[in-house]
């Protein structure tokens, strides 16, 4: 008699796993408008020109005031806008130490 086989199962490949449904993002929330702002001069009094810590190191035996680098801040402004006027009045487009 011919030798029996034994029958072997085969072994069944791991089933592959579903991937996941991937998220849609969220529908990003518009930033509500801040209105305009009426005037660049006020935005620009907002700015610091200046620098504090110079300036402190510039003054020799005084102190200086916390309210005394805002008024240098404004004053340097209105110089930089006169020098500004002054050079478009020559009908130039550039600033220069004449100006001031």
């Amino acid at each position: 008699m011919a030798a029996k086989k034994k029958a072997t199962k085969k072994k069944a490949a791991p089933k592959k796993k579903k991937a996941a449904p991937k998220k849609k993002a969220a529908p990003k929330k518009k930033a509500a408008k801040k209105p305009a702002k009426k005037s660049a001069k006020k935005k620009a009094a907002l700015d610091m020109i200046i620098s504090k810590s110079r300036t402190k190191n510039a003054v020799a035996d005084c102190n200086v005031s916390g309210e005394f680098y805002a008024a240098l801040n404004e004053f340097v402004y209105g110089v930089i806008a006169q020098a500004e006027t002054r050079a478009q009045s020559n009908g130039r487009k550039t600033v220069r130490p004449q100006d001031l």
